[in-house]
């Protein structure tokens, strides 16, 4: 009963609001964790928009950090002790005080129940963060805010009965307060989640993250294929990401390119807008970073996009 119902209420987000967020948009945001960090969605995202919009170009901007959280929690002992979990309230201010976007991706929900079992506590700290960055976006002017459901979790042992119990409430969450109040909610959770029990039926072994948090390249595929579902209907979107480069022979080059550019934008960006997690690359400094920028967006050029 609640995976219909949330299959209906993201249909009827989808009916509600038909139009590409991104038309008049100058910089598009990408706010997450390690797996948005990881960046393989938005790199496929982006791409697949450039073919459907290769006159406008909006600079996507993943500021994605690995181990964040909405929440504020943190495990006792998280990173062996090394650091607590970064909370995106920390560097919130100035995120958008030095990138002002008029769209904003949000992903969150992996880390913010610390891979423990279901809290009332923890679900509330949630539930807390995600509607007190709403209210501060939108009051920095953020005119278009896309929520995404947390991927599946796949526990090594425990598979969908471990931790991933906990991610279907806070989507199950997500997609009911979002209709209740008019927000536009992309569902990951549960097609990856369907996704994951029917190959799981085939091949018991069959996974799409190795480590059960971190997807490859089909859990990313599959991530980027419901943004592309929820925004661009009209466009054709393939069962992998290989048979989407083959059956488009300019997408394989274009991705290449925006893939160097997210790669060398998201660490420079990072490092510009600050952060409060050790352990990541240094990011070049943002104009020198913004002139290696300019000359891929030229070889994109050279390309037709």
């Amino acid at each position: 009963m609640c995976l219909s119902l949330c299959c209906y209420l993201q249909g009827h987000a989808q009916d509600k609001k038909k139009g590409l967020v991104w038309d008049e948009a100058k910089q598009v945001l990408f706010l997450g964790n390690s797996i948005t960090y990881a960046g393989k969605y938005v790199a496929m995202t982006e791409s697949l928009f450039l073919t459907s919009h290769p006159k406008h170009k909006p600079q996507f901007i993943n500021l994605g950090l690995p181990s964040e959280t909405l929440s504020g929690l943190s495990e006792p002992n998280h990173a062996d002790g090394r650091f607590p979990r970064p909370c995106l309230f920390d560097r919130l201010d100035s995120v958008l005080s030095k990138i002002n976007p008029e769209v904003v991706f949000v992903c969150y929900g992996m880390n913010d129940g610390i891979y423990l079992p279901l809290d009332a506590k923890r679900f509330e700290a949630y539930k807390t963060g995600v509607k007190l960055l709403h209210d501060q976006l939108k009051k920095k002017g953020v005119k278009h805010i896309l929520w995404m459901t947390p991927p599946v979790h796949d526990d090594p042992k425990l598979r969908l009965n471990g931790y991933n119990k906990v991610l279907d409430r806070y989507a199950e969450w997500l997609l009911q307060y979002g209709h209740r109040h008019g927000w536009e909610v992309i569902d990951l959770h549960f097609p990856m989640k369907r996704y994951l029990e029917e190959h799981i039926q085939g091949d018991p072994a069959f996974k799409l993250a190795a480590d059960g948090v971190h997807p490859g390249v089909l859990g990313h595929w599959l991530m980027a294929r419901e943004i592309v579902r929820h925004l661009m209907p009209s466009l054709p979107v393939a069962a992998s990401w290989e048979e989407q480069l083959a059956n488009d022979p300019k997408l394989g080059k274009l991705y290449e390119l925006v893939w160097k550019q997210q790669t060398l934008m998201k660490d420079a960006w990072l490092t510009y807008t600050g952060h409060k997690r050790p352990g990541l690359n240094k990011g070049r400094p943002l104009p020198e970073a913004q002139h290696e920028y300019q000359k891929i967006q030229r070889e994109l050029q050279g390309e037709g996009f």
